[in-house]
C-alpha cells in the first residue's frame, strides 16, 4: 500500500514513521536552565551521525500548545546537555520522566533517580545509566515544528563492568542491557535477542556465487 506523505497530515505521517522505523535508541536527555534547575526527558528520534567530530542527533518537538519543551529551551539557553542510555531495569523510571510535568519540577527526583557530575558540561548525568554522553551544541536544524539538535560529544561514561578492554576501546555491549523504542505509545524492545551476520568482501561474495 502506498502512503503519499505529501497528502497526509502530520499526525498520520508520525504514526507511519514510528510504527516502521524500529527499533529506535532512546536518548534520555538531561539539561539545566539558566538558574541550574535540572530537567530530564526521553527522546526516540535519536541516533549517532558522525565520529569526527562525534555527533549525535535528537529530534525535539514542541509542547501541544506550541511552546518549546524544557529540553530544547534549556539547550538553547545553555548550549549543553547529557544523553544517557536506557537499560531495561530503568524502563519504568524513564517512563516517569516522559510525563508532562510543569516547568521547574525535577523529573529525576520524581522517578527516584540520582545524578552524577559531568566532567566537561554543567548538566549532570543519570547515575544509574550505564552510558552517558556529555554534549554541547554542534548545530540546531529547524525541521518544521521539530528542531533537530546536533550535539558534539565531548566525553562518554561507560560502566566499568561493560568495558572489556580500555586500551582498545572494546565495550561488551550486551552487558549494557539497553532497550529501544518500538511502535505505539508503550512498546519497547530489549537488546537480548541478537543475531550475528558477518560482513563479506566482494571476493568472498564472488566465491559464494561461483
Amino acid at each position: 500500500m502506498l502512503f503519499d506523505f505529501e497528502t497526509l497530515p502530520a499526525a498520520d505521517r508520525y504514526k507511519l514513521l514510528v510504527s516502521t522505523i524500529v527499533p529506535r535508541p532512546i536518548a534520555w536527555v538531561v539539561t539545566q536552565d539558566g538558574a541550574g534547575v535540572t530537567n530530564a526527558a526521553p527522546y526516540s528520534f535519536f541516533n549517532a551521525f558522525g565520529d569526527d567530530p562525534a555527533v549525535v542527533g535528537i529530534g525535539c518537538g514542541p509542547r501541544p500548545a506550541g511552546a518549546l519543551k524544557d529540553t530544547l529551551a534549556n539547550i538553547k539557553a545553555t548550549s549543553q546537555f547529557t544523553v544517557c542510555l536506557v537499560p531495561q531495569r530503568l524502563m519504568q523510571q524513564m517512563v516517569v520522566t516522559a510525563a508532562d510535568f510543569p516547568p521547574g519540577q525535577d523529573e529525576l527526583a520524581e522517578a527516584g533517580l540520582a545524578t552524577a557530575p559531568s566532567s566537561k558540561v554543567k548538566p549532570p548525568r543519570i547515575a544509574e545509566s550505564p552510558v552517558a554522553l556529555e554534549c554541547e551544541i554542534f548545530q540546531l536544524v529547524p525541521a518544521g515544528h521539530h528542531t533537530i539538535v546536533l550535539g558534539k560529544v565531548l566525553a562518554m561514561h561507560v560502566v566499568d563492568e561493560a568495558v572489556e578492554n580500555e586500551a582498545k576501546r572494546y565495550i561488551d555491549t550486551p552487558k549494557l542491557d539497553l532497550v529501544g523504542r518500538m511502535h505505539g505509545r508503550g512498546w519497547y524492545t530489549r537488546t537480548t535477542d541478537r543475531v550475528e551476520v558477518p560482513r563479506i568482501t566482494p571476493e568472498q561474495w564472488a566465491a559464494r556465487k561461483g
